[in-house]
Protein backbone atom coordinates (compact mmCIF):
# COMPACT_ATOMS: atom_id res chain seq x y z
CA UNK A 1 0.00 0.00 0.00
CA UNK A 2 1.40 3.17 -0.98
CA UNK A 3 1.93 6.04 1.41
CA UNK A 4 -1.55 8.36 -0.24
CA UNK A 5 -3.86 5.53 0.19
CA UNK A 6 -2.53 4.52 4.19
CA UNK A 7 -2.80 8.47 4.94
CA UNK A 8 -6.84 7.87 3.79
CA UNK A 9 -7.01 4.59 5.50
CA UNK A 10 -5.90 6.11 8.47
CA UNK A 11 -7.22 9.25 8.80
CA UNK A 12 -10.57 7.48 8.43
CA UNK A 13 -10.16 5.05 10.32
CA UNK A 14 -8.57 6.73 13.33
CA UNK A 15 -11.86 9.80 13.35
CA UNK A 16 -14.29 6.89 13.10
CA UNK A 17 -12.83 5.26 16.05
CA UNK A 18 -12.76 9.14 18.17
CA UNK A 19 -16.61 9.08 17.74
CA UNK A 20 -17.11 5.69 18.17
CA UNK A 21 -15.36 5.79 21.49
CA UNK A 22 -17.26 8.61 22.73
CA UNK A 23 -20.42 6.88 21.85
CA UNK A 24 -19.19 4.25 23.99
CA UNK A 25 -18.59 5.86 26.99
CA UNK A 26 -21.54 8.22 26.83
CA UNK A 27 -23.42 4.86 26.34
CA UNK A 28 -22.46 3.60 29.54
CA UNK A 29 -23.68 6.88 32.10
CA UNK A 30 -27.15 8.05 29.89
CA UNK A 31 -27.62 5.53 26.76
CA UNK A 32 -27.12 6.79 22.61
CA UNK A 33 -29.53 8.97 21.35
CA UNK A 34 -29.94 9.86 17.70
CA UNK A 35 -28.91 13.44 18.74
CA UNK A 36 -25.58 12.51 20.50
CA UNK A 37 -25.09 10.16 17.24
CA UNK A 38 -25.24 13.06 14.50
CA UNK A 39 -23.23 15.51 17.09
CA UNK A 40 -20.34 12.95 18.10
CA UNK A 41 -19.77 12.08 14.36
CA UNK A 42 -20.10 15.95 13.42
CA UNK A 43 -17.48 16.57 15.74
CA UNK A 44 -15.52 13.84 14.16
CA UNK A 45 -16.31 15.07 10.88
CA UNK A 46 -14.52 18.86 12.37
CA UNK A 47 -11.58 16.27 13.32
CA UNK A 48 -11.17 14.96 9.93
CA UNK A 49 -10.99 18.19 7.92
CA UNK A 50 -9.43 20.13 10.10
CA UNK A 51 -6.12 17.64 10.17
CA UNK A 52 -6.28 17.25 6.44
CA UNK A 53 -6.39 21.27 6.06
CA UNK A 54 -3.19 20.74 8.60
CA UNK A 55 -1.45 18.33 6.65
CA UNK A 56 -1.97 20.44 3.14
CA UNK A 57 -0.47 23.51 5.26
CA UNK A 58 2.46 21.37 5.70
CA UNK A 59 3.08 20.27 2.59
CA UNK A 60 1.95 23.03 0.67
CA UNK A 61 4.34 25.52 2.97
CA UNK A 62 7.15 22.86 2.93
CA UNK A 63 7.52 22.50 6.58
CA UNK A 64 8.78 19.41 6.65
CA UNK A 65 11.91 21.18 5.03
CA UNK A 66 12.27 23.77 8.23
CA UNK A 67 14.66 23.42 11.02
CA UNK A 68 14.00 21.44 13.83
CA UNK A 69 13.15 24.28 16.35
CA UNK A 70 11.11 26.11 13.55
CA UNK A 71 9.11 23.36 12.67
CA UNK A 72 7.95 22.82 16.63
CA UNK A 73 7.46 26.67 16.92
CA UNK A 74 4.99 26.30 14.00
CA UNK A 75 3.36 22.86 14.72
CA UNK A 76 2.57 24.43 18.31
CA UNK A 77 1.49 27.82 16.39
CA UNK A 78 -1.05 25.55 14.97
CA UNK A 79 -2.21 23.10 17.44
CA UNK A 80 -3.16 26.02 19.53
CA UNK A 81 -5.24 27.94 16.64
CA UNK A 82 -7.09 24.79 15.14
CA UNK A 83 -7.58 24.12 19.41
CA UNK A 84 -9.07 27.28 19.58
CA UNK A 85 -11.06 26.44 16.28
CA UNK A 86 -12.76 23.04 17.35
CA UNK A 87 -13.52 24.56 20.68
CA UNK A 88 -16.04 27.09 18.64
CA UNK A 89 -17.23 24.04 16.87
CA UNK A 90 -18.10 21.89 19.44
CA UNK A 91 -20.17 25.34 20.23
CA UNK A 92 -21.68 25.59 17.14
CA UNK A 93 -22.83 21.48 17.09
CA UNK A 94 -24.15 21.53 20.62
CA UNK A 95 -26.23 24.86 18.87
CA UNK A 96 -27.12 22.69 15.81
CA UNK A 97 -28.45 19.57 17.56
CA UNK A 98 -30.08 21.56 20.37
CA UNK A 99 -27.70 20.54 23.23
CA UNK A 100 -26.08 23.56 24.39
CA UNK A 101 -26.27 24.94 27.29
CA UNK A 102 -25.27 28.43 28.21
CA UNK A 103 -24.48 28.45 31.93
CA UNK A 104 -22.97 25.35 31.35
CA UNK A 105 -20.97 25.42 28.24
CA UNK A 106 -19.35 29.01 28.80
CA UNK A 107 -18.36 28.52 32.01
CA UNK A 108 -14.16 29.42 31.85
CA UNK A 109 -13.02 25.76 33.24
CA UNK A 110 -15.60 23.80 30.59
CA UNK A 111 -13.92 25.98 27.84
CA UNK A 112 -10.41 25.26 28.97
CA UNK A 113 -11.16 21.78 29.43
CA UNK A 114 -12.67 21.74 25.82
CA UNK A 115 -9.69 23.17 24.68
CA UNK A 116 -6.99 21.05 26.50
CA UNK A 117 -8.74 18.23 24.97
CA UNK A 118 -8.67 19.88 21.46
CA UNK A 119 -5.21 20.36 22.34
CA UNK A 120 -3.79 16.96 22.94
CA UNK A 121 -5.69 15.32 20.13
CA UNK A 122 -4.22 17.88 17.40
CA UNK A 123 -1.01 17.68 19.64
CA UNK A 124 -1.48 13.47 19.15
CA UNK A 125 -2.17 13.73 15.34
CA UNK A 126 0.76 15.76 14.81
CA UNK A 127 3.15 13.54 16.55
CA UNK A 128 1.80 10.33 14.86
CA UNK A 129 2.20 12.39 11.46
CA UNK A 130 5.67 13.43 11.61
CA UNK A 131 6.61 10.71 13.48
CA UNK A 132 5.76 8.44 10.37
CA UNK A 133 7.07 10.81 8.13
CA UNK A 134 11.00 10.81 9.77
CA UNK A 135 10.65 7.24 10.21
CA UNK A 136 9.74 6.17 6.61
CA UNK A 137 12.52 8.94 5.53
CA UNK A 138 14.77 7.26 7.98
CA UNK A 139 13.61 3.80 6.55
CA UNK A 140 13.90 5.64 2.38
CA UNK A 141 17.52 6.63 3.49
CA UNK A 142 18.73 3.28 4.63
CA UNK A 143 17.10 1.51 1.55
CA UNK A 144 19.33 3.94 -0.62
CA UNK A 145 22.15 3.83 1.40
CA UNK A 146 22.08 0.01 0.94
CA UNK A 147 21.81 0.22 -2.83
CA UNK A 148 24.70 2.68 -2.91
CA UNK A 149 26.89 0.70 -1.10
CA UNK A 150 26.25 -2.27 -2.66
CA UNK A 151 26.86 -0.67 -6.10
CA UNK A 152 29.83 -0.09 -4.63
CA UNK A 153 31.03 -3.14 -3.71
CA UNK A 154 30.29 -4.51 -7.06
CA UNK A 155 32.51 -2.03 -8.39
CA UNK A 156 34.68 -3.17 -6.01
CA UNK A 157 35.18 -6.84 -6.78
CA UNK A 158 34.77 -5.72 -10.13
CA UNK A 159 37.87 -3.83 -10.31
CA UNK A 160 39.75 -7.24 -8.30
CA UNK A 161 38.49 -9.87 -11.31
CA UNK A 162 40.85 -8.51 -14.01
CA UNK A 163 43.83 -7.68 -11.34
CA UNK A 164 44.06 -11.28 -10.54
CA UNK A 165 43.23 -12.95 -13.10
CA UNK A 166 45.77 -11.19 -15.66
CA UNK A 167 48.49 -12.21 -12.30
CA UNK A 168 47.46 -15.99 -12.49
CA UNK A 169 47.54 -16.11 -16.02
CA UNK A 170 51.18 -14.88 -16.28
CA UNK A 171 51.95 -16.87 -13.62
CA UNK A 172 51.11 -19.92 -16.14
CA UNK A 173 52.04 -18.21 -19.08
CA UNK A 174 55.99 -18.68 -17.71
CA UNK A 175 55.75 -22.30 -16.97
CA UNK A 176 54.56 -23.49 -19.98
CA UNK A 177 57.75 -23.18 -21.49
CA UNK A 178 60.03 -24.06 -18.68
CA UNK A 179 57.91 -27.08 -17.47
CA UNK A 180 54.75 -28.48 -19.43
CA UNK A 181 53.69 -31.06 -17.04
CA UNK A 182 53.55 -28.52 -14.25
CA UNK A 183 51.88 -25.76 -16.86
CA UNK A 184 48.90 -28.42 -17.65
CA UNK A 185 48.57 -29.02 -13.07
CA UNK A 186 48.84 -24.58 -13.03
CA UNK A 187 46.57 -24.74 -15.89
CA UNK A 188 43.59 -27.14 -13.96
CA UNK A 189 44.36 -24.82 -10.71
CA UNK A 190 43.51 -21.32 -12.74
CA UNK A 191 40.43 -22.75 -14.01
CA UNK A 192 39.71 -23.75 -10.20
CA UNK A 193 40.48 -20.02 -9.62
CA UNK A 194 38.42 -18.44 -12.71
CA UNK A 195 35.46 -20.24 -11.74
CA UNK A 196 35.43 -19.36 -7.91
CA UNK A 197 36.30 -15.45 -9.43
CA UNK A 198 33.30 -16.18 -11.69
CA UNK A 199 31.15 -17.34 -8.79
CA UNK A 200 31.51 -14.99 -6.34
CA UNK A 201 30.34 -11.65 -7.84
CA UNK A 202 27.02 -12.81 -6.85
CA UNK A 203 27.44 -12.97 -2.70
CA UNK A 204 28.22 -10.51 -0.25
CA UNK A 205 30.14 -12.53 1.51
CA UNK A 206 31.11 -16.56 1.29
CA UNK A 207 32.54 -19.32 3.91
CA UNK A 208 35.84 -18.53 4.74
CA UNK A 209 36.33 -22.53 3.31
CA UNK A 210 35.91 -21.32 0.20
CA UNK A 211 38.05 -18.79 0.00
CA UNK A 212 40.79 -21.25 1.50
CA UNK A 213 40.18 -23.69 -1.12
CA UNK A 214 40.86 -20.40 -3.98
CA UNK A 215 43.90 -19.52 -2.03
CA UNK A 216 45.35 -22.68 -1.74
CA UNK A 217 45.35 -23.08 -5.57
CA UNK A 218 46.77 -20.16 -5.77
CA UNK A 219 49.84 -20.15 -3.95
CA UNK A 220 50.26 -24.19 -5.25
CA UNK A 221 50.36 -22.17 -8.33
CA UNK A 222 52.75 -20.09 -7.56
CA UNK A 223 54.89 -22.23 -5.84
CA UNK A 224 55.39 -23.81 -9.13
CA UNK A 225 56.79 -21.11 -10.13
CA UNK A 226 58.77 -19.70 -7.40
CA UNK A 227 60.14 -23.68 -6.32
CA UNK A 228 62.06 -23.61 -3.29
CA UNK A 229 62.16 -19.99 -3.30
CA UNK A 230 58.34 -20.08 -1.72
CA UNK A 231 57.27 -21.22 1.40
CA UNK A 232 53.94 -21.63 2.87
CA UNK A 233 52.40 -22.38 5.75
CA UNK A 234 48.91 -22.72 7.23
CA UNK A 235 47.61 -22.46 10.60
CA UNK A 236 43.49 -22.30 10.77
CA UNK A 237 41.70 -23.67 13.66
CA UNK A 238 38.49 -25.42 12.32
CA UNK A 239 35.74 -23.29 13.87
CA UNK A 240 37.60 -20.23 11.62
CA UNK A 241 36.18 -22.44 8.66
CA UNK A 242 32.52 -21.60 9.97
CA UNK A 243 32.74 -17.48 9.54
CA UNK A 244 32.25 -15.79 6.20
CA UNK A 245 34.13 -13.26 5.20
CA UNK A 246 34.14 -11.09 1.56
CA UNK A 247 35.05 -12.85 -1.33
CA UNK A 248 38.44 -12.39 -2.54
CA UNK A 249 39.98 -10.51 0.37
CA UNK A 250 42.13 -12.82 1.73
CA UNK A 251 43.21 -14.18 -1.91
CA UNK A 252 43.93 -10.26 -2.31
CA UNK A 253 46.22 -9.69 0.83
CA UNK A 254 48.08 -13.07 -0.21
CA UNK A 255 48.66 -12.03 -3.51
CA UNK A 256 50.07 -8.54 -2.42
CA UNK A 257 52.17 -10.39 -0.24
CA UNK A 258 53.67 -12.71 -3.08
CA UNK A 259 53.89 -9.41 -5.34
CA UNK A 260 55.42 -6.76 -3.09
CA UNK A 261 57.37 -8.95 -1.01
CA UNK A 262 58.34 -12.38 -1.90
CA UNK A 263 59.18 -11.98 -5.77
CA UNK A 264 61.28 -9.00 -4.54
CA UNK A 265 63.86 -10.89 -2.54
CA UNK A 266 66.45 -13.16 -4.44
CA UNK A 267 65.86 -15.84 -1.97
CA UNK A 268 62.74 -15.76 -1.91
CA UNK A 269 60.55 -16.12 1.28
CA UNK A 270 57.22 -17.36 3.36
CA UNK A 271 53.47 -16.87 3.54
CA UNK A 272 52.04 -17.84 6.27
CA UNK A 273 48.10 -17.72 7.06
CA UNK A 274 46.73 -17.91 10.46
CA UNK A 275 43.06 -17.90 10.98
CA UNK A 276 41.93 -17.73 15.14
CA UNK A 277 38.39 -16.75 17.55
CA UNK A 278 39.16 -14.10 19.58
CA UNK A 279 37.85 -13.84 23.35
CA UNK A 280 34.56 -12.32 21.82
CA UNK A 281 34.54 -15.41 19.07
CA UNK A 282 35.44 -12.69 16.37
CA UNK A 283 37.34 -13.88 13.77
CA UNK A 284 41.08 -12.91 13.54
CA UNK A 285 43.18 -13.58 10.05
CA UNK A 286 46.61 -12.85 9.90
CA UNK A 287 49.15 -13.03 6.81
CA UNK A 288 52.65 -12.68 7.55
CA UNK A 289 54.93 -12.69 4.32
CA UNK A 290 58.73 -11.95 3.60
CA UNK A 291 59.50 -8.50 3.11
CA UNK A 292 59.25 -4.91 4.09
CA UNK A 293 56.80 -2.12 4.57
CA UNK A 294 58.03 1.36 3.77
CA UNK A 295 56.48 4.03 6.06
CA UNK A 296 57.01 6.75 4.27
CA UNK A 297 54.34 5.02 1.63
CA UNK A 298 50.72 5.87 1.47
CA UNK A 299 48.10 2.97 2.01
CA UNK A 300 47.17 3.56 -1.75
CA UNK A 301 50.68 3.07 -3.03
CA UNK A 302 51.56 0.48 -0.61
CA UNK A 303 49.03 -1.92 -2.42
CA UNK A 304 50.04 -0.11 -5.97
CA UNK A 305 47.05 -0.29 -7.10
CA UNK A 306 43.22 -1.76 -5.85
CA UNK A 307 44.54 -4.27 -3.19
CA UNK A 308 44.86 -2.62 0.27
CA UNK A 309 42.63 0.11 -0.36
CA UNK A 310 39.78 -2.06 -2.21
CA UNK A 311 39.96 -4.41 0.77
CA UNK A 312 39.72 -1.61 3.43
CA UNK A 313 36.48 -0.55 1.37
CA UNK A 314 34.97 -3.61 1.26
CA UNK A 315 35.51 -4.28 4.88
CA UNK A 316 33.83 -0.75 6.17
CA UNK A 317 30.93 -1.04 3.74
CA UNK A 318 30.10 -4.48 5.27
CA UNK A 319 31.24 -4.14 8.51
CA UNK A 320 31.38 -0.43 9.62
CA UNK A 321 33.07 0.04 12.35
CA UNK A 322 33.03 -3.70 13.54
CA UNK A 323 35.68 -4.87 11.69
CA UNK A 324 39.67 -3.87 11.64
CA UNK A 325 42.10 -3.78 8.96
CA UNK A 326 46.14 -3.15 10.01
CA UNK A 327 49.16 -3.98 8.08
CA UNK A 328 52.69 -3.66 10.02
CA UNK A 329 56.16 -4.75 9.54
CA UNK A 330 56.81 -7.70 12.28
CA UNK A 331 60.93 -7.09 12.58
CA UNK A 332 63.21 -6.32 9.74
CA UNK A 333 61.53 -9.26 7.76
CA UNK A 334 58.13 -9.65 7.48
CA UNK A 335 55.35 -7.90 7.09
CA UNK A 336 51.92 -8.79 8.62
CA UNK A 337 48.45 -7.99 7.63
CA UNK A 338 45.49 -8.62 10.43
CA UNK A 339 41.90 -8.48 9.41
CA UNK A 340 39.38 -8.74 12.09
CA UNK A 341 36.00 -10.26 11.58
CA UNK A 342 33.21 -9.70 13.57
CA UNK A 343 31.13 -12.74 15.04
CA UNK A 344 27.53 -11.42 13.87
CA UNK A 345 28.57 -12.15 10.02
CA UNK A 346 28.08 -15.81 10.41
CA UNK A 347 24.40 -15.58 8.72
CA UNK A 348 25.72 -13.22 6.16
CA UNK A 349 25.21 -13.77 3.01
Amino acid sequence: MDKYKLYWLLQLFGWLCFALVNLFFVSMVRGITPIQIGAYFSLAIFYFLSTHFFRFLIKNKSWLEFELTKLISHVLIAVLILSFLNTFAQIIINWVFGTLHLREDFRPLVLLANLFTSFLFYSLWSLLYFLFYFLDNYNSSLKYQARINEIKLIHLRNQLNPHFIFNALNSVRALVDENPTNAKTAITQLSNILRYSLVMDKHKTIPLSEEMNTVKDYLNLESIRFEERLKVLYDVEPKAYEYKIPPMMLQTIVENGIKHGVSNLMKGGIIEIKCTIGLLDDLYIWVRNSGHLKADKSPRKKGEGHGIANTVQRLKLIYGNRASFKIFNYGNEFVVTEIKIPKQNLNLG
